[in-house]
């Protein structure tokens, strides 16, 4: 291996890159953490059953207050989503089933007071009767809801005389809005009003939806649109995935000395059996580091996912070592010859690379679809592991492979 080798293949931009990459993933897994999901760090997964079928749109306000809800609780690596029309489920990791059902099953204690937050108490969720779908105008918002003639009076009373003012909104005691909206003046002037609306305003009109959506579920929590009531509830332990953790480094350890086997015994090459796998650990360290930047939580579907990825990527380095292997001849003697007919040679293969990652990535897609748009356990198992997939693949086509096939390129020339 000469000097003038290593200095040109470090020069490269890709090989920059990552080197980059593999360093910032480093510093992000060290100071971000991993994100456990339900099966390795242990929880509940709790199904619950509306008291009747409900279209998509009554289904969603449904997921988006039971998941509101429960971030409010501070409760971490929550999953609430639909199963078909009339189930719901909750994966909730590191919290007992009883302790979920114990936030689900309260209706939210609402309460909204005026001026600050030692005020009394002007409205709560048991005077609101129904909230409407917010309304947003350019940067401005508006949620309308109903409230019971009592509750109007209440309000109207400690209303009186305070337009202007901050409008603290809290659900079980915890302040719902760090930036609370100002009560309307036409809302201060002592008259019952059974038709109140929460407006804001905001810097763009992404932000302002935002606001709205949030204020609108918070109005909701106290008063889900149906029943609900939990027909499962089950502990999962975090032993299995220990267990399964264990196994999962001993069979990566194993791999590694057999694939490190099977190329040497292929390619009677030490020199290629430590970038291929300098290679599978730089894509595993990638997209590890990916996932504690968007908080992926990683179980053992996508386990499966990188596992399968990596396994793609050892496939594509052993097609480009032998395109460029295959293609050169012992009785070339011209350099320049030689030089050229392995970059056409790592260009046929880094080709096949190319098209064999867009057909698994096609592959994948519906069934990444399916399960973030269904969302049942099994499903969203199994989109979990198209993700991942995916995602390997991407960081493995555009990053570790280019990369190898440079490697190749310049010491097997």
């Amino acid at each position: 291996m000469k000097k003038t080798h290593l200095k040109e293949f470090f020069k490269d931009k890709r090989v920059i890159l990552l080197i980059i990459l593999i360093l910032a993933s480093a510093i992000s897994i060290s100071t971000l953490g991993i994100q456990q999901g339900l099966d390795l760090k242990g929880g509940s997964l709790i199904q619950l059953q509306l008291e009747k079928p409900v279209d998509k749109e009554t289904m969603d306000v449904v997921t988006t207050v039971l998941d509101k809800r429960l971030n409010l609780y501070g409760v971490q690596d929550v999953k609430v989503r639909s199963s078909g029309d009339q189930l719901v489920i909750i994966e909730m990791a590191g919290v007992s089933p009883e302790e979920v059902e114990k936030l689900i099953g309260s209706p939210g204690k609402f309460e909204a007071k005026i001026g600050n937050e030692s005020a009394p108490v002007a409205l709560t969720g048991s005077d609101i009767t129904s909230v409407d779908m917010y309304e947003i105008t350019d940067t401005q918002w508006m949620v309308p809801f109903k409230v019971s003639t009592s509750g109007a009076q209440k309000f109207a009373e400690l209303a009186q005389g305070k337009g202007g003012e901050k409008v603290y909104m809290y659900l079980d005691g915890k302040l719902i809005d760090e930036n609370p909206p100002e009560l309307a003046p036409e809302l201060a002037n002592g008259k019952a009003a059974t038709e109140l609306s929460v407006t804001g305003g905001a810097s763009t009109p992404e932000e302002a939806k935002e606001q709205a959506q949030n204020v609108y579920t918070v109005l909701k929590t106290g008063s889900l649109p149906v029943q609900i009531k939990v027909v499962g509830a089950s502990s999962v332990s975090p032993e299995l995935g220990a267990q399964f953790l264990n196994g999962a480094i001993i069979a990566g350890l194993l791999a590694i000395l057999v694939i490190s086997l099977i190329i040497f015994i292929r390619y009677r090459r030490p020199l290629l059996v430590i970038p291929i796998l300098i290679t599978s650990i730089s894509e595993v360290l990638i997209v590890m580091g990916i996932a504690s930047v968007i908080h992926w939580n990683i179980d053992l579907s996508a386990i499966a996912g990188l596992i399968a990825a990596v396994g793609t990527g050892v496939d594509d380095q052993i097609i480009i070592t032998d395109e460029v292997l295959g293609k050169q001849s012992k009785s070339e003697t011209n350099k320049k010859r030689r030089r050229t007919r392995t970059r056409m040679s790592v260009k046929n293969a880094l080709f096949i690379v190319f098209a064999s990652a867009g057909t698994l990535i096609a592959a994948m897609l519906p069934l990444a679809y399916v399960g973030f748009a269904r969302g049942s356990s099994g499903i969203g198992t199994l989109a979990g592991f198209a993700f991942t997939t995916i995602l390997g693949v991407l960081v493995g086509v555009f990053i570790t492979r280019p990369v190898y096939a440079k490697f190749v390129e310049i010491f097997l020339r």
